[in-house]
């Protein structure tokens, strides 16, 4: 029998051969990119058993689509549908542990990255030489010369800044573009934070020196069609990364961004106590009012910043709005009881306060992801 079949415009090697590579490529709105990167990797992996899995944020122009084409016509090409749910790392860590292959590749559907490469990469692994290979743009070879001076600066400062606070010694920890054994992701994966965009930087953190790396330079490319998968938060979800990974991984992101979100929620909660007082209104009056308005915005910051891969929309804002009041005013119970319990104890006010503050925040956050933001 033969070891290849025809389908469509082409043959589809397949019967009797062991896959060898999976390839993840994490989407949003690239529909006008999805044919022209299975041509490439077609080219760039002659020889070599492979399948794609496009893991899709659920894009309004109609990726999924344009993927599910090509994929009655051609078995390689697979697709992950995501809903209610966004996030570069988190559709790669869905993409790469739905794969079947013993490779498993991460790379852009923006074709920027260089997909000539990946033989060279699969060839370092399956050679024994390494676990992890890395496309690197600032190594002997590789550029980043299509990087406007914002995006340039960005990344080398928060390389520099990995390199240093966690002792990451690659030299493009920053890179979206990597391969690794998929045994060993499998055993980091639970250790992984699902948000953010640098899910490299996650591996190799996690990995803490367990890995064995190689770095191949590439030319990172310009962007045909589709939009960025880096929003105007990546410097804050690069930063709770780091702090993340200071602390073991014991605070995760999402409660660094909740517990931000709660400071900013102190403040307005003093602003509009402030203001309430100077108009004249009984403290109990503007204390109920201040701490109304600090919850409001506490759930609107949170909405847009810690849960935005789960945003509530729609009819559900109100909804989550209500539920979060709830929340909130059992947390200031658990708050208020802890406090005086500590200060029945030790007679100190601000070590009162904050044991209080401190309940009160991880009973918001723990109860928060269960009702109000739940996966669905």
């Amino acid at each position: 029998m033969s070891d290849a079949i025809t389908l469509g415009n082409g043959p589809i090697e397949r019967a009797g051969i062991p896959l060898q590579l999976s390839v993840v490529v994490p989407t949003f709105n690239e529909r006008g990119n999805v044919a022209t990167l299975v041509q490439r990797l077609d080219a760039a992996l002659k020889g070599i058993a492979w399948e794609v899995i496009f893991v899709d944020d659920n894009s309004p122009d109609g990726t999924t689509d344009a993927v599910r084409e090509l994929a009655r016509t051609d078995a390689r090409v697979r697709c992950i549908r995501r809903i209610g749910r966004r996030g570069l790392s988190g559709a790669c860590i869905e993409g790469m542990l739905a794969s079947s292959a013993p490779c498993a590749a991460v790379i852009d559907g923006d074709l920027q990255h260089d997909e000539t490469q990946l033989a060279k990469m699969l060839g370092l692994i399956e050679k024994g030489e390494a676990d992890l290979v890395i496309g690197s743009r600032y190594i002997d070879g590789g550029s980043a010369d299509s990087f406007d001076q914002k995006r340039l600066g960005f990344s080398k400062f928060a390389t520099a800044l990995a390199q240093q606070v966690l002792r990451v010694r690659v030299a493009d920890p920053m890179s979206g573009f990597f391969m690794i054994r998929r045994d060993r992701f499998e055993q980091l994966a639970p250790q992984l934070s699902t948000q953010g965009f640098k899910i490299l930087l996650d591996v190799v953190a996690t990995a803490r020196g367990e890995l064995r790396i190689r770095e191949v330079p590439y030319t990172f490319g310009s962007r045909l069609h589709g939009e960025s998968k880096l929003d105007s938060m990546v410097a804050l979800d690069f930063l709770g990364l780091i702090l993340a990974k200071l602390t073991n991984d014991v605070i995760s992101l999402r409660f660094l961004l909740f517990a931000l979100v709660g400071s900013i929620g102190l403040v307005v909660h003093f602003v509009a106590l402030f203001v309430g007082l100077e108009a004249a209104l009984p403290f109990a009056e503007a204390q109920g009012i201040a701490a109304f308005c600090a919850m409001t915005s506490n759930f609107l910051l949170n909405n847009f910043l810690t849960y935005r891969d789960q945003r509530l929309k729609g009819a559900r804002i109100l909804q989550g709005l209500i539920l979060f009041y709830l929340v909130c005013s059992v947390g200031l119970l658990a708050n208020v009881g802890v406090a005086f319990s500590v200060y029945d104890n030790e007679p100190i006010w601000w070590l009162a306060g904050a044991a209080g503050a401190l309940m009160g925040v991880v009973w918001n956050y723990a109860m928060s992801g269960l009702f109000v933001w739940r996966k669905r």
